[in-house]
């Protein structure tokens, strides 16, 4: 699986265009089928949502990125509809975004880059002192599409 560059562009006090973000995404590796859905851009709103299953099991997340009172932009997830956590702007470039809290459990870092038609999706931080990390690679594809069987 490809690794995902950490950004060095510095945060700016603008909302950075997202839009690269937008459309369905799809992921059938490692015995999974992962999708994930993001609206463009609207008035400072974009909301996402992913399925994954595999083995006849199947989880999903809610997402929305938007900035919060004091301007600075966050990803909010909500994994099996828990409640909110919020991940602020790290660092940001035309193609690729880092949202972080360190005070979450796990993870501690989410981060989207776009390559071509991939958008790829990986979170990060240390879990009970160990580092771990997750990847997915996401095929730009129609929506509701689905892995081959």
């Amino acid at each position: 699986m490809a690794t995902l560059s950490v950004l060095a562009a510095p945060l700016s006090a603008e909302v950075p265009d997202l839009s690269w973000m937008a459309g369905y995404w799809l992921d059938c590796s490692g015995g999974r089928e992962a999708s994930e859905v993001w609206s463009g851009p609207r008035d400072g709103l974009m909301v996402g949502h992913t399925l994954t299953s595999r083995n006849g099991r199947s989880g999903f997340e809610f997402s929305h990125i938007r900035p919060q009172a004091d301007g600075a932009l966050a990803y909010i997830a909500q994994p099996s509809g828990a409640p909110p956590t919020v991940f602020r702007l790290l660092r940001h470039d035309a193609q690729g975004i880092v949202f972080s809290n360190p005070e979450n459990d796990f993870p501690h870092r989410i981060i989207y880059q776009r390559r071509g038609d991939q958008l790829l999706a990986r979170i990060e931080g240390a879990d009970d002192d160990e580092n771990r990390s997750m990847e997915w690679t996401f095929n730009k594809t129609e929506l509701n599409s689905r892995c081959p069987r």
